[in-house]
C-alpha cells in the first residue's frame, strides 16, 4: 500500500508539530510530550477539558482543542493509547484550581491509562472526574473493549461538556452533562474497505469488492456481520434502525452526525443524510442539527458511522455555544 511519510516510526511526532505549526495562533504543543493544548492552556476558574487516544482518528483529538471544547488533547501513537505519564503532563497543564474532566472513549488501553493518569494527578492534589463514552450500538463486547465501544458520538460529548465548561460551571456540573448527554447519544457504522496501519503496510483485513462489514469497530474490529454490498439508502436503513431501537426517541429532537471513515467522499455521505431525515421524518423524530463530514476517522477507511443524539433544552444551548476549533466551530 503507498503511504505518505518520512520514517514510519516519526509519523506521530511528525504529525503533532505539523498540526501545532498549521494552527499555531491557537494551538501549541507542550514541549517533549505528545500533548496539544490550547494557546490560552490554562484559562482561569475553568474546569479543564482533556481527551486523546490513538492516532489514526483524525481530525479526533486535536481537531477539537479549542475555545469551547477541549482544552487539551493527548496523542498516542497508530490506534495506541497514550501512556499514562503523557496523559498527566496533560491534567497538569490544564488545571487551573476548578478540576479536569477526562473524557475517554472506552477502549481497555485508554480505561487503564487514563484512570492511571487521573490516580497520578491526584496525589498531586488536582481534582479530576472521568466519563467514558460507549455509543457504539453493534456490539456489547470486541476486541478492544469490555462493554461498548467508543466511536463517533464522542464528538458531541466534546463540544457539549466543552461548552459548559465554557460558562465557569463546576466540575460535577460539567461531569453531569458530560454523563447526560452520553446516555442519550448511540452510534454504528459500516466498513467497504479495510484501514492500513503504516507501520503494517498492508490492509488490517480484507473485503472482497462485493463485501461489506457491518457495525465496524474504528480500529477495524469485527462488526455484526459481513454481507454483499447494499445501496445507499439499504445500508443507512440498516445502521439507523439498530440506533433507534436502542433508545426512545419517539417525539423527540435529535442531532444527528454523519461521520466518514476515512475514504468516503462527501457526495456518498450526503446520500447517507439523505435517507437518515427521511426515516426520521417517518418516526416524528425532529431532526435539530445535523453535521456532515469527516470527525472520527480509521485511517484510509472506506465507510461511514451515523450518530443520533436525543436533547432536551440544555443540551440545544450547549451545541449552540460558540467553539473554536480546527474540526468543530459553531
Amino acid at each position: 500500500m503507498k503511504k505518505i511519510y518520512n520514517d514510519v516510526n516519526q509519523m506521530v511526532d511528525e504529525m503533532i508539530d505539523g498540526i501545532t505549526t498549521a494552527h499555531s495562533a491557537f494551538l501549541k504543543r507542550l514541549p517533549n510530550t505528545t500533548v496539544i493544548t490550547r494557546s490560552d492552556v490554562r484559562v482561569q476558574g475553568k474546569v479543564g477539558i482533556v481527551s486523546g487516544g490513538g492516532s489514526g482518528h483524525e481530525p479526533a483529538h486535536a481537531g477539537y482543542v479549542g475555545e469551547g471544547m477541549l482544552d487539551a488533547a493527548v496523542v498516542g501513537e497508530v490506534f495506541t493509547s497514550p501512556t499514562p505519564d503523557q496523559v498527566l503532563e496533560a491534567l497538569k497543564a490544564v488545571d487551573s484550581g476548578a478540576g479536569v474532566l477526562l473524557i475517554l472513549k472506552n477502549y481497555t488501553g485508554d480505561v487503564m491509562n487514563f484512570e492511571m493518569a487521573k490516580e497520578m494527578a491526584e496525589m498531586e492534589g488536582i481534582k479530576v472526574e472521568q466519563v467514558v463514552v460507549n455509543d457504539d450500538v453493534a456490539v456489547q463486547d470486541s476486541t478492544f473493549t469490555t462493554g461498548r465501544r467508543g466511536i463517533a458520538g464522542t464528538v458531541f460529548v466534546h463540544k457539549i461538556a466543552g461548552a459548559l465548561a465554557e460558562t465557569g460551571a463546576s466540575l460535577e456540573e460539567v461531569k453531569s452533562i458530560a454523563e447526560k448527554t452520553i446516555n442519550n447519544v448511540r452510534s454504528m457504522g459500516v466498513a467497504l474497505s479495510s484501514c492500513t496501519v503504516p507501520a503494517a503496510g498492508k490492509p488490517s483485513f480484507v473485503l472482497e469488492d462485493n463485501e461489506m462489514e457491518i457495525g465496524i469497530g474504528i480500529h477495524g474490529e469485527p462488526g455484526i456481520k459481513r454481507v454483499p454490498i447494499e445501496n445507499a439508502d439499504q445500508i443507512t436503513t440498516t445502521l439507523l434502525e439498530k440506533i433507534l431501537a436502542d433508545i426512545d426517541y419517539s417525539n423527540s429532537n435529535v442531532a444527528v452526525m454523519i461521520n466518514g471513515l476515512g475514504s468516503t467522499p462527501e457526495m456518498e455521505l450526503y446520500l447517507v443524510s439523505r435517507k437518515v431525515s427521511q426515516l426520521l421524518e417517518e418516526k416524528e423524530i425532529t431532526i435539530y442539527r445535523t453535521w456532515v463530514g469527516e470527525y472520527m476517522t480509521s485511517l484510509d477507511m472506506a465507510g461511514f458511522s451515523i450518530t443520533v443524539l436525543k436533547l432536551d433544552d440544555q443540551l440545544k444551548e450547549m451545541l449552540n455555544k460558540p467553539s473554536k476549533t480546527i474540526a468543530f466551530s459553531n
